[in-house]
């Protein structure tokens, strides 16, 4: 059905075929979560450069070995974060990696969004918001054994790598807890975090938004000298700076559209991370998603499961590997 769409004569059902018989210099992994690690291990092994979907992996242990592998090889590993190509997220990211806010001290990370019916199994109800080119993702994000989990591992990676992304920071110790409502994963996740530099974090999300809100993302970073706030969807940020001043970033505009009227810059540029992975291969960029920062969201996620399964009970990062 998918080579038909796209007009592409020869297919293979398994990936090691795939691999064995065909000259490729990168790779694109989206299968379902449970697949990633070995999927990506096996592409990096035939020295491919990999544009490997979110999350990373389902454990810390595999996200940290496909990074190890990764640079053993010498290869791009690109996380599938298209926020992280976000122009107001760059600009976040540098302003407060630059250290002219100070620490950071505290996050607050949300995101709200309309997932629900994937994760009781079904996805008939957003064919007409999502659009899909052939078929959609049917039951799988509604499987914990596919996808590891449900709200977490769906939308919760994409909120905790923006946090990673701007502040540089990784989680030690994580404390969480879950509710399925009336679906198979969780819906609803509340998830407390201390980070490396001391900085407290909380991360919650919920999936129980209608199909048509478009939801949100705001993300709060509390420094010693100043604060920065940013809205991911809507692309928009507020800084307030060490000497008192407050600087307010609205939408960026793309001038000369065909109608003659500016219009917002994409905040979520959905192909940017497959479009990062050809400009790695032929040199023209460097990787935009690095595999650190999806390592560092797989941990977070990793603990926090193993968290809501023990009621709440604090999980140390470092744990993980034993």
């Amino acid at each position: 059905m998918m080579a038909a769409k796209f007009g592409v004569d020869k297919t293979y059902t398994d990936c090691r075929d795939l691999l064995a018989n065909e000259k490729l210099d990168g790779a694109v992994v989206a299968v379902w979560h449970a697949a990633h690690y070995d999927v990506t291990r096996a592409c990096l092994e035939h020295d491919l450069h990999v544009m490997l979907e979110k999350p990373m992996a389902l454990t810390a242990k595999h996200a940290r070995a496909l990074v190890d592998l990764a640079a053993a090889r010498s290869r791009e590993l690109i996380i599938g974060y298209p926020m992280h190509f976000s122009p107001r997220v760059l600009e976040a990211r540098d302003l407060i990696q630059s250290g002219e806010l100070g620490k950071v001290l505290y996050i607050n990370c949300y995101f709200a969004s309309s997932t629900i019916h994937m994760l009781r199994g079904d996805d008939s109800v957003y064919g007409n918001e999502h659009n899909y080119p052939v078929i959609g993702p049917g039951d799988v994000y509604g499987d914990p054994v596919r996808s590891g989990g449900g709200q977490g591992h769906l939308q919760v990676t994409h909120s905790a790598s923006v946090m990673h992304f701007i502040t540089g920071l990784r989680p030690v110790r994580v404390l969480a807890l879950m509710n399925n409502l009336d679906a198979r994963a969780d819906v609803v996740d509340a998830i407390t975090a201390q980070m490396d530099n001391g900085a407290l974090a909380n991360i919650g999300s919920t999936g129980n938004l209608q199909v048509s809100d478009g939801g949100l993302l705001p993300l709060h970073i509390a420094c010693e000298r100043g604060r920065l706030d940013i809205e991911c969807v809507a692309g928009v940020m507020h800084v307030r700076h060490p000497d008192g001043t407050d600087e307010q970033f609205e939408p960026l505009l793309v001038e000369d559209t065909p109608d003659g009227a500016d219009q917002p810059k994409e905040s979520y540029p959905l192909r940017a991370t497959a479009t990062n992975l050809v400009d790695v291969i032929i040199g023209a960029q460097p990787n935009g998603s690095p595999a650190e920062c999806g390592w560092h969201t797989v941990e977070l996620l990793d603990a926090a499961y193993r968290s809501a399964a023990q009621n709440g009970q604090a999980v140390n990062v470092e744990s993980l590997y034993d």
